[in-house]
């Protein structure tokens, strides 16, 4: 079952057009949430960034469209969906109204929710082989726009489709100052000795919440030193650990790249903080 606009419909309804603007201009913005017994994880977080998105990219934000509106459609989707653990992923799509070519005839907003089932109430840190390599065939741009989350998403897609046919588990995105931006699904943490690095917004990486956490909590444990600094690929092979975040894995250590194997001690340990964080222990 989906919602849309406030309304529940079965999966396989056939509501939206061809005119649809996240259809043909990905004028579109979207939130990835994880629900945990009724519980929408760092759900204001999540909301903020997506009244701010929604205001640079000029979209009209409705007067109903409150913190506790939102979270009590995305609750009774998810309810409806008849997920009796109530542990869900759930995508929240947010687009400009029908009409118009690259102008808008409007910019009234229409929204989706979608609902599908996790297994697991925790973070939790895999254990298996997690393989990357840079994707360099396309650059992210370093604006403000590739840090917001779009439905712009086609390198992503090019890259996903790449890491597949090399069996890689994923891979590294660079913008066109040749910096590692981050991975094809989420913001990426370098750790050598007792420093931890993580792209700057300004070098075009997405301002991911769990990115946001992540830098709040290790700024706030010794020894451990966050930095907010470009990194060059050449830094890569010289690190000790690589991890990806997002907010559905919350924390996934890399393994290996190209030569280089890498440990998982540093993970392992904010893991644990992020669950406490978002009072999943």
């Amino acid at each position: 079952m989906i919602n849309f606009n406030g309304e529940i419909f079965s999966k396989d309804t056939f509501f939206l057009n061809h005119n649809n603007r996240g259809y043909r201009y990905g004028d579109s913005l979207f939130e990835t949430l994880r629900v945990i017994d009724k519980k929408i994880i760092f759900w204001e977080d999540h909301y903020l960034r997506l009244m701010s998105s929604m205001r640079i990219l000029r979209m009209e934000i409705p007067m109903n469209f409150t913190m506790e509106f939102l979270q009590e459609q995305i609750l009774s989707t998810v309810a409806a969906n008849s997920n009796e653990q109530n542990i869900a992923r759930v995508r929240l799509s947010v687009f400009r109204n029908d009409g118009g070519f690259y102008t808008p005839n409007t910019n009234d907003i229409s929204y989706i929710i979608e609902v599908e089932k996790l297994n697991n109430s925790f973070y939790t840190l895999s254990k298996d082989t997690y393989e990357v390599e840079l994707f360099k065939d396309f650059y992210v741009n370093p604006d403000m726009l590739s840090t917001l989350k779009t439905n712009n998403k086609i390198i992503n897609v090019v890259g996903s489709i790449f890491a597949k046919e090399n069996n890689y588990n994923n891979c590294l995105l660079l913008n066109n100052a040749k910096q590692v931006v981050e991975s094809l699904n989420g913001n990426i943490f370098l750790v050598k000795g007792n420093t931890i690095k993580t792209p700057p917004k300004k070098d075009g990486c997405l301002n991911g919440i769990i990115r946001k956490k992540l830098i709040d909590i290790i700024s706030k444990i010794e020894p451990y030193n966050l930095e907010e600094t470009s990194i060059s690929p050449f830094e890569l092979q010289k690190a000790d650990e690589l991890f990806i975040t997002n907010a559905i894995v919350g924390i996934q250590p890399i393994s290996k790249y190209r030569k280089k194997n890498y440990t998982a001690t540093v993970s392992s340990d904010l893991l644990g903080k992020l669950n406490a964080a978002a009072k999943l222990t």
